[in-house]
């Protein structure tokens, strides 16, 4: 099999020729060959299981104990890392290369402040005296962005933002001044503003002369600050070279695949994973399905939805944008009848939802469901996906478990799906037991939360058009919370855009987008990521 990325050369700080690696006997990477010099951002792109972040962790010496490590040749700061006991990677993680994983909640210790977080990376590697290393922790908190580092740094990472905790473990990464940053999915699930910071933030460093290897599978992101990009599949380099050629004439087939499931305003009306046109349901705008009319709720002295009027319609995918903190979360538990609001009301088919007792609210509650982000979390883990697809059914036992088989069928699962549990599935079929879950009771609205901010470009478009095929069978009203502008002007009529609890605009989404009157909004629009525009074929 033909590798495509360069091998090792000279000036390049890490280098691997026909890297393979394999976990009990299955190999997972098979002829990897990859180089990143100084000052260069690499990108590894592929979907989930291409093997990108066993490739990056086995740069570091992190694949594992049951990993099983070969290559032709693999040199690390001009070193034979094929000689390389834990010792030596030891001393060379946070001083010669720094790694920002995708989730810094987990990766931060939630025993320890960030401060002593980043104070540990400097007194392992001596990086400055003991005297100083109170205020080197200021200094590097400062130079990612984290605004009033005295304070952040005495916190503990369930008390900061996402953003916040993503520029605290970027901090203690680049404590040591490493030669190499390796960031897997180092901006997933943040949003555009806070994504486009983070992204600004490695650019200084790669302008500084630091090597970088990103791992992503939003192609958006690659293109904004990649050199050069490789597209992984199979555990195989299918495609590599110069960002601008890969991403805007690309050659081989799956590249094609994958920018063709990115979405965005071109693809409205059209099906991401066919490119075939779709039939979008028509809204009914006098059947009024869920309404907000002045909802507040605060928590403590904090208002986080403030004064907010909102209005679905049958049919209708209503999409609601901001960053984090911003309300929308909030907004959507108030919705589903989770919270109630300190003022204003909501309605259900024009009767009184919120500010009921729960026993009479629980008739009405199969009409309105919620997809959440990471289903994982909220399903029971004891249960199968049979017990948990059944479980908001009111039907006989008999008619339940045809009704269990007949929806997951509907969501491309098997019928064996059934008697697994969530742990033994992937992201996407996980996320796809939780529409099966949702749509059985036939609800005639779905609060969707973030649903596809975790998933992989391709398995985002299986997922999107899922929804969109359930919706215009079923004439499902949806409201559709995200931070990625991409997916809502690909699925939504009309958007809400909230900052700090309030709307500050709202209307058809492709006027809002195209055409944003608010400065934020305008600020949101311009913080996305753009691909570059798409030429000829490459040669």
């Amino acid at each position: 099999m033909t590798t495509y990325a360069a091998p090792p050369s000279v000036g390049t700080l890490v280098g691997v020729t026909d890297l393979r690696v394999g976990f009990d006997g299955t190999e997972v990477v098979r002829g990897v060959s990859l180089s990143v010099a100084p000052g260069e951002c690499v990108a590894i792109v592929g979907e989930s299981g291409s093997g990108k972040s066993v490739t990056a962790r086995t740069l570091l010496g992190l694949a594992g104990p049951r990993s099983t490590v070969s290559a032709a040749e693999f040199r690390v700061s001009g070193r034979d890392a094929l000689a390389f006991g834990p010792a030596d990677w030891r001393r060379l993680r946070g001083r010669f290369a720094g790694l920002v994983l995708q989730d810094a909640l987990v990766s931060l210790d939630p025993l320890r402040t960030v401060g002593a977080e980043i104070a540990e990376v400097l007194a392992v590697h001596g990086v400055v005296p003991r005297a100083r290393r109170a205020d080197r922790v200021l200094e590097l908190l400062e130079a990612v962005g984290v605004p009033d580092p005295a304070a952040r740094a005495g916190q503990h990472p369930h008390q900061l933002s996402g953003g916040l905790r993503q520029r605290a473990l970027i901090a203690s990464a680049i404590a040591a001044d490493p030669e190499l940053i390796i960031a897997d999915e180092p901006t997933t699930a943040l949003d555009v503003t806070v994504q486009a910071q983070i992204l600004r933030l490695l650019a200084e460093r790669k302008a500084a002369g630091t090597a970088l290897l990103l791992i992503s599978h939003d192609l958006a992101v690659v293109a904004s600050i990649a050199d050069r990009i490789l597209v992984m599949k199979d555990g195989l380099i299918v495609e590599e070279g110069p960002a601008g050629d890969v991403l805007g004439a690309p050659a081989h087939d799956y590249t094609k695949s994958l920018l063709a499931a990115v979405p965005s305003a071109a693809s409205r009306g059209t099906r991401l994973t066919t490119g075939a046109p779709r039939t979008r349901p028509v809204p009914n705008p006098s059947a009024q399905v869920l309404a907000g009319t002045g909802l507040s709720r605060s928590y403590g002295p904090r208002r986080v939805v403030d004064d907010v009027s909102f209005a679905l319609h049958e049919g209708e995918t209503l999409g609601v944008v901001g960053e984090s903190g911003s309300g929308k979360t909030t907004l959507a538990r108030l919705a589903l009848g989770l919270l109630e609001p300190d003022a204003g009301r909501v309605s259900l088919h024009q009767r009184q939802w919120s500010h009921l007792r729960e026993r009479a609210r629980r008739p009405l509650r199969p009409r309105i469901q919620l997809i959440s982000q990471n289903p994982l979390d909220s399903f029971d883990p004891r249960h199968t996906v049979g017990r948990l697809v059944a479980e908001p059914l009111r039907l006989p036992r008999a008619e339940r478990h045809a009704q269990v088989l007949d929806m997951l069928d509907r969501v491309g699962l098997p019928p064996e799906t059934a008697a697994r549990h969530p742990r033994e599935l992937s992201g996407g079929q996980r996320q796809r037991v939780a529409i099966a879950r949702a749509l059985g009771p036939r609800p005639d609205v779905l609060v969707c939360d973030e649903p596809v901010s975790a998933l992989d470009v391709s398995i985002q478009a299986q997922v999107l058009d899922l929804l969109a095929d359930l919706q215009s069978e079923y004439g499902t009203a949806m409201l559709f919370i995200s931070h990625d502008l991409g997916v809502v002007h690909h699925v939504a009529d009309r958007v809400l855009v909230m900052k700090d609890g309030q709307v500050v605009e709202e209307g058809d989404v492709r006027a809002v987008f195209s055409r944003p009157r608010d400065p934020y909004t305008r600020a949101l629009v311009a913080s996305v990521p753009r691909m570059p525009a798409r030429t000829g074929p490459r040669l």
